[in-house]
């Protein structure tokens, strides 16, 4: 569990959609952001591996397969994007499994898509893992992936037909203004900002592709914020020093200032070739348009000339066109997309899927 991305998002969800559930990870480095419930750790939460996901990634397989919780459930549902799935109950004969699926691990499974998955080791074990992981995958008595791009990863990979829930996104906070919550030094920042601007918000991680959100500004000649924190924060800041566009980086930054970054923004920038993406929905829902990559998950839940654009190819020439159609795009249309996510229906889908099983 990391500070708020969109798998602790969903684990927040699915703790409110079954509240007398038992809840476990394998390290839980927010415990706030689920209030006073209690949130079990595996032994790997007490090791020197704690935070190093990639140094962990191997020791996870043990970790999940020795699962400890205070009471044995009827049945137990994981979200996984890594191995969560290999989940076993320690001590206990098997227990019902849903898997709610990111997706089948990208460093093993499509590094093509993920730069992490290029190291030599991961290249040495992608074949055994990929054997165990398909193998536990028929565990499941019941899959469900967060778009119809993942589920048909699931299906040439795991060998398994499965349901598709999109994830939840909290349409309603994104749809009001917050700016009564920002702090002092927030309303300086956000008065700032020279408009318009561009955002890009994610992780800072290489898969995210940021550096093409500020490729896309210097095409357009226009500003870019990029909001968020990670590895990659050095070599981007490297970039934006090399550019003819002003970047301005806001770390970390807190709902209220995200939601406003987006509302004031001429267009969310996202180039991930992503599994959902619940971040360009949150900017619809501010009644800001999306710029996407037409693969993966963001080609369906940005409406193509509605509420965004999305490109094949983050060429100048297409990225130019594009910030020339995004003038024609109203907010009402962007928020209305958006609605279609809006974590409501997320807890309805989950319930049923769940039930009719």
């Amino acid at each position: 569990m990391e500070q708020y991305g969109g798998a602790e998002k969903v684990a927040q969800e699915l703790a409110a959609v079954f509240p007398d559930a038992a809840t476990a990870c394998l390290w839980n480095d927010y415990p706030q952001n689920f209030g006073n419930r209690v949130v079990q750790e595996t032994w790997l939460s007490k090791t020197p591996l704690r935070r190093h996901k990639g140094l962990a990634a191997l020791f996870m397989l043990p970790a999940w397969r020795h699962l400890e919780v205070s009471d044995v459930p009827d049945w137990m549902l994981c979200t996984s994007h890594l191995f969560a799935h290999h989940a076993q109950i320690k001590r206990v004969a098997k227990v019902p499994k849903y898997v709610y699926a990111y997706t089948p691990a990208r460093y093993i499974w499509a590094p093509g898509l993920d730069r992490r998955g290029d190291s030599r080791l991961t290249r040495l074990m992608a074949k055994p893992l990929q054997k165990i992981d398909r193998s536990r995958a028929q565990e499941a008595k019941a899959i469900a992936a967060v778009s119809s791009y993942v589920r048909h990863r699931i299906e040439n990979t795991w060998m398994r037909d499965c349901s598709v829930i999109h994830p939840p996104v909290d349409v309603e906070y994104f749809s009001v203004s917050k700016l009564h919550e920002l702090t002092p030094a927030e309303h300086d920042l956000l008065g700032s900002l020279s408009e318009p601007f561009l955002v890009g918000a994610s992780r800072f991680i290489p898969y995210k592709r940021l550096d093409l959100v500020i490729a896309f500004g210097a095409a357009n000649r226009l500003p870019v914020v990029l909001a968020g924190s990670g590895p990659e924060e050095s070599a981007l800041r490297e970039l934006a020093r090399t550019t003819l566009v002003p970047v301005t980086f806001v770390l970390k930054p807190s709902h209220a200032l995200l939601r406003e970054l987006y509302a004031k923004a001429f267009a969310y920038v996202f180039p991930a070739i992503e599994d959902f993406g619940i971040m360009p929905v949150e900017a619809n829902a501010s009644g800001t348009p999306v710029v996407a990559s037409a693969a993966g998950g963001a080609a369906e839940t940005v409406a193509q000339g509605v509420s965004g654009v999305l490109l094949e190819a983050f060429s100048p020439s297409e990225m130019r066109t594009a910030a020339d159609s995004l003038t024609s795009l109203s907010a009402s249309n962007c928020q209305r997309q958006a609605k279609k996510f809006d974590k409501a229906q997320f807890r309805i889908a989950v319930r049923n899927w769940i039930e009719r099983q």
